[in-house]
C-alpha cells in the first residue's frame, strides 16, 4: 500500500509542477531548468528523490535512507508519471485517432 501512495503522491506532485497553471510563473521557459519542468520523466525523478529524502515527515510511505532507495524510487516515480502523463491529461483519458479523416 505504501508504494501506491507513493506513486500516486509522484504522479500528482509531478503533474502540477509540469502542467499546472499555478506554477506557470515560476516554471523557466528556456535553459535545463526549463527543459527539466517541462518533462514529467524528469520532473517525475526528482519528485520521487524528493519524496523520498522527506519520508520521515509522513505516515503515507517509509524507505530506508540509502541511495539504492533514492534511485529506485526516483524511477519508479519518474516511470509512473511518465506513462500516467501519457494515457491522462485534465479530461480524463487520452483518445489518438490513428486512422486518417474525421473518424
Amino acid at each position: 500500500m505504501e508504494l501506491i501512495y507513493f506513486v500516486l503522491c509522484a504522479y500528482g506532485m509531478t503533474y502540477m509542477l509540469v502542467y499546472g497553471s499555478i506554477f506557470d510563473f515560476l516554471r523557466p521557459k528556456k535553459g535545463k531548468l526549463g527543459e527539466l519542468l517541462h518533462c514529467p520523466l524528469c520532473t517525475g525523478f526528482w519528485v520521487g528523490v524528493f519524496l523520498w529524502s522527506i519520508n520521515s515527515f509522513t505516515e503515507l510511505f517509509t524507505y530506508d535512507y540509502n541511495l539504492t532507495n533514492g534511485l529506485l524510487l526516483g524511477s519508479i516515480s519518474a516511470g509512473t508519471s511518465y506513462f500516467l502523463s501519457s494515457i491522462l491529461d485534465d479530461f480524463g483519458l487520452k483518445f489518438r485517432n490513428t486512422k486518417g479523416g474525421d473518424n
